[in-house]
């Protein structure tokens, strides 16, 4: 199969807040029956987000809190394992280091583990959860 012409851009939650929404509900809400108020948590208007668009269309999702954290990283069902959450997680790990923050971290679904992994992040402290999901802390390491 073709990897989809993939387009990654900066969004902003005032002008993109419907697009950005659509997927993290699906994905979040509709999918994993994580509650809406925690899901839309107040902190996005201080957020770095970006989109995963094909042919215009939000297909994925992620943010980057002030603190450094990647979070709301979400791929649409029928687009996921094309490389799509990588370029994501690219993207926004590149503008962490370009403002400078550190450490950059997330909170990884245990079931998403593997994939921060193979993307240069390491697990630290124990698991916990969040949304009655398993997670795991972890942290980016600079290979430099």
């Amino acid at each position: 199969m073709n990897e989809p012409n993939v387009q990654i851009r900066e969004a902003s939650w005032t002008h993109d807040r419907d697009l950005l929404c659509k997927v993290r509900l699906e994905v979040f809400v509709q999918e994993q029956h994580v509650p809406q108020d925690l899901e839309l948590d107040g902190l996005d208007a201080t957020a770095v987000h970006f989109l995963a668009l094909i042919d215009e269309t939000p297909v994925g999702t992620a943010r980057l809190l002030p603190s450094g954290q990647i979070g709301r990283m979400a791929v649409l069902i029928p687009y996921r394992n094309q490389g799509i959450g990588e370029k994501l997680l690219h993207a926004t790990v590149k503008r962490a280091r370009e403002l400078g923050y550190s450490p950059v971290f997330l909170h990884a679904q245990l079931s998403a583990a593997d994939f921060y992994l193979r993307h240069g992040f390491q697990p630290y402290g124990d698991t916990f959860e969040e949304a009655d999901i398993e997670h795991q802390a972890m942290r980016y390491q600079d290979v430099e």
